[in-house]
């Protein structure tokens, strides 16, 4: 599987402020609703009203962003007969792990130099296992064009990123957030690791509840 079906994921520049559509896209929208172009998901857009963002995807990449407090991304990976017979030899959890390292974390280095792992968790009873793994990305903030800066910075922000990876109907997800927060307030931001990691981890989780997967075929495995 080529590294850039999750480029999109790892590189977007900073979108436009006014709410639209990007006119190329690959799903569709069904009134507020994002479809996947392949159908493996829907989901009601996470932007709010009245706030501006943008919509855009690619055939395997949805991202929704406005420049207040939502980056937000689903990839959804249609998993080959490779993937299917790794994860059949390394079990749920080494397989995720496996693909978040060869995968995402080496395109968040190619694209963030200095990038770096910040722990991840293994779920084991949610969707029959999932990965949260947490990244900081030297100047890799969604967010840091839009904060106005009284004094000029002479670092790039790091961005703090959750990314929820799992397996549904023989796709490979991975959903990743940024924790807008830590650009935003800038020195009136305190919170401690732990307490990012949970907040990214409920984030994630939350995002999850919203999407609608298309129904599992008779038969298949999850």
């Amino acid at each position: 599987m080529s590294r850039l079906v999750l480029a999109s994921i790892l590189s977007l520049a900073p979108l436009l402020a006014a709410a639209q559509v990007h006119p190329k896209m690959f799903g569709r929208m069904e009134g507020d609703t994002y479809v996947s172009p392949t159908g493996a998901f829907r989901i009601k857009t996470p932007l709010a009203p009245g706030l501006g963002g943008t919509i855009s995807d690619t055939a395997t990449t949805v991202t929704f962003q406005d420049n207040l407090s939502v980056h937000i991304s689903i990839v959804a990976v249609k998993q080959d007969a490779t993937e299917r017979w790794e994860l059949e030899t390394r079990g749920i959890k080494d397989y995720l792990v496996n693909f978040f390292k060869t995968y995402a974390f080496t395109d968040f280095r190619r694209t963030f130099p200095g990038a770096k792992a910040e722990g991840a968790l293994f779920m084991p009873g949610y969707l029959d296992g999932s990965l949260v793994a947490y990244v900081l990305l030297p100047g890799g903030s969604m967010f840091a064009a839009s904060v106005p800066s009284i004094v000029p910075r002479t670092d790039p922000p790091v961005a703090k990123r959750g990314n929820l990876l799992f397996i549904k109907n023989g796709f490979v997800f991975v959903i990743s957030t940024e924790l807008a927060e830590r650009v935003t307030e800038g020195t009136a931001y305190t919170k401690t690791i732990e307490e990012e990691d949970v907040l990214l981890r409920e984030r994630l989780l939350d995002i999850v509840s919203r999407i609608q997967f298309a129904p599992q075929p008779s038969g298949a495995a999850k």
